[in-house]
């Protein structure tokens, strides 16, 4: 209680210091916020004062001069993908993503780029190619990293032989100090920055105190992060600032405007695959690639690709060299025959077991892609989860093959494991490792081995962080690396730009024990199935990027709201402090629980797309079943959660669906219905079928393999010619279509709506109704991608004791995965025929599109496949509150794309996915079995819109 009030005292203080410098509107102190900036991407939680994410360069001089008035921390923030810890502290978090994110100006002839630091790389590298430049670093998180974040830590990415580190590639830096010096400081004699500085002078007067330590101990290699890069300021050097700045992880001032340098990208790429026996014999042959001038040399092993095919199928991984240790090269030129002779000369002079040379760009970048999604799959493919930590150690390339021998027998020693691979071009390795943290005990283990690793690292010459950091994982370990002398300077820098150390306080200088705060170690005693799920976020961001041009789904509320609560991270997170209990107080029932959880759409993007497979789905449903257990639930939770049951009630009494939709399309009664439906008043209100499809769709006799068409309670229900085109098809391909011979729903509704015992009861009956035809061997067609994907996703979770449900997942297939099986069976010719294909999120992320793909393409159709969400998820836009973002996602990707294709034929098979479109865009959609059978669109679409009332 002490401490919640003092806390609340600092809180009260801070904002006076806010309102009183005009930026009192900026505070957030809220449970939800601080949950949410509790952690980044690393080991340790820390929670925080307050965040603040300021709108320009004057306001963030304010907070900080009211956080230095009153004593308070100050912790920068950009994407919050930080491995070391970097980017958490107890004070106040100032996050500039927000709103600090514009690019200010290119100059494509000096080649230069101006940005605040909350630009993320991929937008810089977007904007910049329209000159035929790039930004040279590019970290896997390229897609949602921040340029100031790059910064702060010094990224360099796997083609950092070729473009240099992010301080290399920095011109000049306009930052605050922990003193509140505005500073301007370039990299040229021309240009040397703010006259009369005060920090400037006393890190002058530092650096010509200390030169034989820092010619000695500083700038040894390329991938020496660790600490402070005084090697920049040598005069040898030019005493280049800006770059010195590039790695002091905001411990030294807030950067609020850069100018990069970018770079020319040579047209012609290639890779050379390499394979060697182990990974550290690849690592031996490392010095022998750089003669060559790579622009990339990366290295994985056969840990980590059995990983990918485990977790992704043998599909997603091309063909590899003889060996179980690879080296992907990349070099890059501007003619082809000299670039392929470059690479056969590579070829011949590696020392290789095997290799070959890849031209196609596909096929190098499914190689890439597992490197790109090396974190996220390490951490959860041991058998204890795995974390960061210690996970980028550099040692010279030279010496990488010795220290991964011996670095793999010290986590033999420890009784540990992990899945190292790495820039061995640069002497930098990547591991995630299986500390037991959630163990008793656990805490000191972890200790013990990063001490013994920071010893072995520093004896191969090497440092503890090539590319990440020090923060909080790393700085206690500096001692291990740089002498006393060295550690001083570094606090004399520290005095120089931040006297009160107010910035990043514990990082680098006086920093916190490596062991303090960690996250994982408030579980021990304490793990649940719950609790070790929502722990799986490693926070690294992928659900902040914007993926959908590659057929991406997560995170479509994120992408509408640019709201850290709506990301996938940011509900894990709040969930996370949920079970510590210490923050989100209320349990199941917090405010700040049901507000990150509100504008999640159930979609299962994430399930696919996450790295670590965090299911936001599976976990809302469970918090509003928790929450609503034996309490009055929303009023849509009995509406829209029973639908299937109201549709089989209505359908099935004779005249009742008329009488329906004339009062749910009648003026002040419909607005009656919406109201006690829990539906925004601006949608249109779904049309009942007036006899169910399974009635009014008839079946003729056929000579045929048999097949059941289960016909959902979507496709029963309201009118369409979906099930009629199917039994048509089905009829054609040479099978004799059945029903099944009652109704089986899913429960999909239930899950949604978090109401788990009706669910479990509903899948329970439709296993008596679906299981005898699959035991049978009898292939059953799911025409609602939705209700298909609970038997191959929640229906294990929630009946994990009944064998049925495997055969059923297995036993009933989309109508593209039947036919793709089905000998002598070809597809229409669509040649001429343009179609934009909405997948339903479900049928992406849980199903897998890749049939529908194929088919698709063998029709000679012109096909537009999107990615991201339409935006109505089932009951989720059209549940009140929830209309605008709906309507936002749709705008993302759905809506722009059949606006510029008025012509097209516009396919989805999802119910949510075709109602979306008649509504927003009166445009109708149809069925993948309507398209084959040669269905024309409907003349009208299925929903009108809502007269103005």
């Amino acid at each position: 209680m002490a401490t919640t009030l003092a806390r609340s005292a600092d809180v009260d203080e801070l904002s006076r210091q806010l309102r009183l410098r005009g930026v009192g509107d900026l505070i957030d102190a809220s449970e939800l916020s601080r949950a949410l900036y509790s952690s980044d991407a690393s080991l340790y939680r820390v929670v925080p004062l307050a965040v603040v994410q300021p709108r320009s360069s004057d306001q963030v001089a304010a907070v900080l001069d009211a956080t230095r008035a009153i004593g308070v921390g100050v912790t920068t923030r950009g994407a919050g993908t930080s491995c070391a810890g970097n980017a958490v502290g107890s004070g106040v978090i100032l996050d500039l993503s927000r709103h600090l994110n514009k690019i200010i100006s290119i100059d494509p002839e000096e080649r230069t780029a101006v940005v605040e630091p909350g630009v993320v790389q991929a937008s810089l590298q977007a904007a910049a190619a329209e000159y035929g430049l790039r930004f040279g670093p590019d970290p896997s998180t390229h897609n949602r990293c921040t340029i100031g974040g790059m910064i702060g830590n010094n990224a360099c990415g796997p083609r950092a032989l070729g473009y240099g580190r992010t301080s290399d590639n920095i011109v000049a830096l306009t930052l605050i100090t922990g003193a509140g010096e505005r500073l301007s400081v370039g990299g040229t004699p021309t240009s040397p920055g703010t006259p009369g500085s005060a920090a400037r002078s006393a890190l002058d007067r530092t650096v010509r105190a200390g030169l034989g330590v820092i010619r000695t101990e500083f700038g040894r290699f390329g991938r020496q992060v660790s600490g402070y890069s005084l090697e920049h300021l040598l005069p040898e050097r030019g005493g280049n600032v800006a770059r010195f700045l590039a790695g002091t992880e905001g411990t030294l001032g807030v950067i609020t405007q850069a100018t990069v340098r970018l770079v020319a990208d040579p047209p012609y790429k290639i890779m050379i695959v390499l394979g060697y026996p182990t990974m550290a014999d690849a690592a031996d042959a490392a010095p022998a690639i750089l003669p060559h001038s790579p622009t990339a040399c990366e290295g994985i092993d056969r840990r980590i690709v059995d990983v990918v095919a485990r977790r992704r199928g043998t599909a997603a991984l091309p063909s590899l060299p003889r060996g179980d240790g690879w080296m992907l090269v990349e070099l890059v030129g501007d003619d082809p025959a000299s670039l392929r002779s470059r690479a056969d000369r590579l070829l011949a002079e590696a020392g290789a077991l095997d290799g070959f040379v890849i031209s196609d760009a596909a096929q190098a970048q499914a190689l890439w892609k597992i490197r790109e999604d090396g974190a996220g799959l390490a951490g959860i493919s041991l058998s204890r989860p795995a974390y960061p930590g210690w996970e980028d150690a550099a040692v010279p390339p030279d010496r990488l093959g010795s220290y991964l021998r011996s670095f793999d027998a010290l986590l033999r020693e420890h009784d540990l494991h992990g899945l190292p691979y790495g820039h061995f071009g640069d002497g930098c390795v990547h591991v995630r490792i299986d500390f037991p943290l959630t163990e008793p005990g656990g805490r000191a283990r972890y200790r013990a081995f990063v001490e013994q690793a920071a010893v072995l690292v520093a004896g191969y010459g090497g440092s503890m962080s090539g590319e990440h950091g020090d923060g909080r994982a790393r700085s206690a370990l500096l001692p291990a690396m740089y002498s006393a002398a060295a550690l001083k300077l570094f606090g004399q820098v520290k005095a120089a730009f931040d006297p009160d150390n107010l910035l990043n306080p514990g990082v680098l200088v006086d920093p916190q024990p490596v062991d303090a705060d960690l996250r994982a170690t408030g579980l021990v005693g304490r793990t649940s199935p719950f609790a070790e799920a929502v722990h799986r976020c490693s926070g690294v961001g992928k659900c902040l990027a914007d993926t959908t041009a590659g057929l991406g789904v997560m995170c479509p509320s994120y992408q509408a709201t640019r709201e850290e609560k709506d990301s996938t991270r940011g509900r894990a997170r709040v969930l996370q402090e949920m079970i510590n209990g210490d923050l989100v107080q209320l349990g199941w029932r917090s405010p700040a629980v049901h507000d990150a959880l509100d504008l999640c759409l159930s979609c299962k993007g994430c399930a696919r797309d996450c790295p670590t497979g965090i299911d936001m789905a599976a976990y809302k449903s469970e918090v509003l079943d928790r929450s609503f257990r034996g309490r009055l639930r929303p009023r849509s939770h009995y509406a829209l959660g029973w639908l299937p049951r109201w549709g089989r009630l209505i359908t099935r009494r004779p005249g009742l669906a008329a009488a329906v939709n004339l009062s749910t399309q009648t003026l002040g009664i419909r607005r009656i219905v919406r109201w006690v439906a829990g539906v925004d008043q601006r949608r249109s209100l779904p049309k009942f079928a007036r006899t169910a499809a399974r009635d009014r769709v008839r079946l003729q006799a056929a000579d045929g393999a048999p097949v059941v068409v289960w016909v959902d309670s979507f496709s029963d229900c309201f009118p369409g010619t979906g099930v009629e085109a199917a039994v048509k098809v089905l009829t054609s391909a040479g099978y004799a279509p059945t029903f099944l011979e009652r109704p089986a729903c899913c429960g999909l509704t239930w899950i949604s709506t978090g109401q788990r015992a009706g669910a479990r009861r509903q899948l329970r009956a439709a296993l008596e109704v679906l299981h005898p035809h699959v035991a049978a061997g009898t292939p059953v067609i799911g025409l609602e991608p939705s209700c298909l994907a609970v038997w191959r996703s929640d229906a294990r979770e929630l009946l994990p004791d009944d064998p049925r449900v495997a055969d059923v997942a297995a036993g009933v297939l989309t109508l593209a995965e039947l036919l793709g099986r089905t000998d002598g069976w070809s597809p229409p010719d669509l040649r001429g025929v343009e179609v934009v294909a909405q997948p339903h999120c479900h049928h992406a992320a849980v199903l897998g599109w890749q049939a529908d793909a194929d088919l698709l393409s063998a029709t000679g159709a012109t096909v537009t496949t999107l990615g991201g969400c339409c935006g109505l998820a089932g009951n989720f836009g059209v549940e009140r509150g929830h209309y605008e973002v709906s309507v936002k996602i749709a705008e993302h990707d759905l809506l722009p794309a059949v606006a510029a294709r008025p012509e097209a034929v516009v396919l989805a098979d999802g119910f949510s996915c075709r109602t979306q479109l008649a509504e927003l865009a009166n445009r109708p959609a149809i069925t993948l079995a309507e398209l084959l059978a040669g269905h024309s669109p409907p003349r009208t679409a299925a929903l009108e819109p809502t007269p103005q009332e």
